[in-house]
């Protein structure tokens, strides 16, 4: 690593081909972040990484964060860029669509909601907790008001949102050293929250770039641990 590098602070964001993801690596990248991103599909991660490329070193790497041998490779670039600041739990599996009923959910399909936004957040900290601790760092997890709001269909979604949220909580009691935030960021242009409405216009939705001056004053301002709405701390800017 060069020594220009080493200087820079590093954040490691899951599912960052599109959406969310895409748009705060966007943001970190205009503040000379290093980043490291992935996502499922390797073309889609490829196109994303050359749109930074001239203003951050990135390393993509594509892959399911419920796979524990992508989860190492990331651990592994982490550990060569030498340091980790800010991880951003953003990679989630809605379920299928149209959403489900509780009641009629197919199991297997719910296993593969926690998997993704439950179980393979905890695993990735748990991995990166050496490299957060030493830089004293910020754990980011993707939440959404389907945690706390009981809305029809989004059963499955909803309560892995809502373990999400609690397992922040705890991993902030036990790590005070780290900053360890959930963070609700509202309805949002995605083809995520457009599957969760097949057929319906949403375009009166904001589009994700809106709320990155949000997450970026959460980082600036770093506050105590807990869940947030991006609303909290920016409005959505119009785009």
């Amino acid at each position: 690593m060069s020594p220009e590098l080493s200087n820079r602070p590093v954040a490691l964001i899951t599912g960052a081909s599109a959406g969310l993801g895409l748009a705060l690596a966007h943001g970190l990248a205009d503040r000379g972040w290093a980043l490291i991103i992935d996502a499922r599909g390797a073309d889609a991660l490829k196109d994303a990484a050359d749109a930074l490329a001239d203003r951050a070193d990135v390393v993509p790497l594509a892959g399911d964060v419920t796979d524990a041998n992508h989860r190492a490779d990331l651990v592994e670039a982490v550990t060569e860029l030498g340091r980790l600041d800010l991880l951003i739990n953003n990679a989630s599996y809605l379920g299928p669509s149209p959403l489900q009923p509780l009641g009629e959910a197919d199991l297997d399909e719910l296993r593969r909601v926690y998997e993704t936004d439950v179980v393979a957040p905890i695993a990735l900290t748990q991995a990166l907790l050496p490299e957060l601790t030493a830089a004293s760092g910020i754990v980011l997890n993707i939440s959404s008001d389907a945690a706390v709001e009981a809305y029809e269909g989004w059963g499955g979604y909803g309560s892995a949102k809502a373990a999400l949220d609690h397992a922040t909580r705890v991993l902030a009691a036990e790590h005070p050293s780290l900053a360890v935030y959930a963070v609700d960021p509202g309805d949002l242009r995605t083809a995520m929250h457009q599957a969760a409405f097949p057929g319906e216009d949403i375009s009166d939705r904001p589009e994700p770039a809106s709320v990155v001056p949000a997450f970026l004053q959460l980082l600036d301002s770093r506050p105590a641990s807990g869940r947030y709405r991006a609303a909290e701390f920016a409005p959505a800017v119009t785009l």
